[in-house]
């Protein structure tokens, strides 16, 4: 990996912070200053420093890993790490990095620090990189996509599926993450699950758009959005 991620541990057991510590002490690109039972000394920690990362279990006496990343300011990335299933899908809705449930291997951690590394890899060229286009990891190695090339983008369990114009290219992001770096000018979201180039839209209905031979669907909540984008356009 070409980049070092600095992390904290919010556990309210220290023997499970011994695991996260021994894990990660075997994650070379994964730097681990501090760890806390208590997820209010976290709190005060993080508004002094900084970190990429957190490790964060849900269930704790004071306060839950949930309430307590609502309340930090500046909000890292975050793989939850919990002995309960029950929690996994509200982890998703909070963009968290991925979901570890107890005990885990050192193969599943490693796992969700390889994606944690993908998207800060992503933010660093992007912010790097010239606006009309992105890089994205493929394998090994990393793939140049053109904006002008992206046909749409669809959410598809958990990968991004870049739809071009005679290819496609997966990408572990999520759906905010490839948001936060699309021009708003050019794409737009129109459903839970998709984002579409607007010069790409052939033709527009009701509940979906054509896109060459593919049809998008519109979701409910983003059909107001997308008739007004499209009637400014035309007008």
């Amino acid at each position: 990996m070409n980049v070092t991620i600095k992390a904290i541990a919010v556990d309210d057991e220290p023997i499970a912070l011994e695991i996260i510590e021994a894990l990660a002490s075997k994650v070379s690109f994964l730097d681990l200053p501090a760890s806390f039972v208590n997820a209010f000394d976290a709190i005060k920690y993080l508004k002094e420093n900084p970190v990429d990362l957190i490790f964060l279990d849900i269930k704790m006496p004071d306060i839950s890993g949930f309430e307590m990343l609502k309340a930090l300011d500046k909000k890292p990335l975050v793989i939850f790490t919990t002995a309960y299933t029950e929690h996994a899908f509200k982890s998703y809705e909070l963009d968290a990095v991925d979901y570890l449930l107890k005990p885990f291997s050192l193969e599943r951690f490693s796992k969700a620090c390889d994606k944690a590394a993908e998207i800060l890899e992503f933010r660093n060229k992007t912010l790097m990189q010239k606006p009309d286009f992105l890089f994205l990891k493929s394998g090994f190695g990393q793939v140049k996509i053109f904006f002008d090339d992206i046909l749409f983008i669809e959410s598809s369990g958990n990968y991004m599926v870049f739809m071009l114009q005679n290819s496609k290219t997966l990408s572990r992001l999520t759906m905010k993450e490839v948001l936060q770096f699309l021009p708003e000018t050019d794409f737009i979201r129109v459903h839970r699950s998709f984002i579409v180039s607007k010069n790409r839209v052939s033709k527009i209905e009701r509940n979906q758009l054509h896109i060459g031979k593919n049809i998008v669907p519109v979701g409910s909540m983003f059909s107001d959005q997308v008739e007004t984008c499209f009637s400014d356009i035309s007008s």
